[in-house]
């Protein structure tokens, strides 16, 4: 478990985390969103020790990091995945962890083995891809079979059949009764991995909850209704907290009914129904409605990206 209590971090007068508090369960897989600069990693290294807290505290499994006696026994960390001595072949970069905790080459070969690293295990680092390169640093958070896994975008460079593998693994050591905190880019991704929503934004928490209560509060659901007569349709159900949209002729979405609802009144007004299909938002569009406001750093349009380019 992770336990973060009015957790802040300044950096000069800058502030990364603004004074969040939160728990990560076991048993669970919790998303850990937000736009860049939101101040993901920081907090991810935060509880890791690798960054002080300039107030606030953070516990995994009971204890600070600090006082962990074996810490990769308790955490399991992927948060820079080129963090690594480019010299170095994987396995003895694996190997020289393991020594840390008197964990010897038997377990080295299992997460070797375990992240599909066999084939390359005895070349050096430095020629790495990216991917190979997140399988990497998978492999040494797995290393001490920790009761607590952080990944900060795990799948980052890996292929269709490699992120397969990550979701596969993170749902695994859920249904374990581990602690999984995983941050990601892929919001189809983690729609699919997730049980549970962190979202942050400018360093506090704009919502969290499981994952479908977080979609659903934010974009909610919608009914798109195929019919001769929308716009009869239309009008029988017209009322306070129902939104109608004409999408094209003869198609209506609406918004603050239900399909049952839909089509028991199109039933009794004798109104013919061609399609009545709810329509649940996505993941991306629910974190887009929620981060709209907390988007630090803005891509600007071609034309002024243009201006620009000429400026410089």
């Amino acid at each position: 478990m992770i336990e973060a209590e009015n957790l802040s971090k300044r950096y000069g007068a800058k502030v990364a985390v603004n004074g969040i508090s939160f728990r990560v369960e076991p048993g669970t897989v919790t998303g850990f969103l937000g736009p860049n600069g939101a101040g993901k990693s920081t907090t991810m290294r935060m509880i890791v020790g690798l960054d002080a807290p300039t107030s606030g505290r953070v516990t995994v499994n009971g204890k600070s990091y600090a006082d962990h006696a074996a810490p990769l026994h308790e955490v399991g960390a992927l948060l820079e995945a080129k963090a690594v001595h480019t010299g170095r072949s994987a396995r003895n970069h694996l190997r020289a962890l393991a020594a840390t905790h008197g964990m010897g080459d038997t377990r080295v070969d299992e997460v070797v083995e375990m992240t599909g690293l066999g084939a390359v295990a005895s070349k050096r680092v430095g020629g790495f891809s990216l991917g190979m390169g997140q399988r990497l640093g998978i492999a040494a958070a797995m290393l001490g079979d920790p009761r607590t896994l952080i990944l900060d975008e795990p799948v980052n460079g890996l292929d269709p059949e490699g992120v397969k593998w990550v979701r596969t693994m993170v749902r695994y050591l859920a249904d374990d009764g581990r602690t999984v905190f995983l941050s990601s880019h892929l919001m189809s991704e983690m729609a699919i991995t997730a049980d549970h929503l962190i979202v942050i934004g400018r360093g506090s928490i704009i919502t969290s909850g499981p994952v479908q209560d977080v979609i659903d509060a934010t974009s909610g659901t919608s009914v798109t209704v195929r019919s001769p007569g929308a716009s009869q349709l239309a009008e029988l159900l017209a009322g306070a907290g129902v939104s109608i949209t004409a999408a094209e002729p003869g198609v209506i979405t609406v918004r603050g009914l239900d399909a049952a609802t839909i089509g028991e009144t199109a039933a009794r007004n004798g109104v013919a129904l061609h399609e009545l299909t709810p329509v649940r938002a996505s993941l991306e569009e629910a974190f887009m409605t929620l981060t709209a406001g907390e988007v630090e750093y803005h891509s600007g349009g071609t034309e002024s990206a243009t201006q620009d380019g000429a400026a410089a």
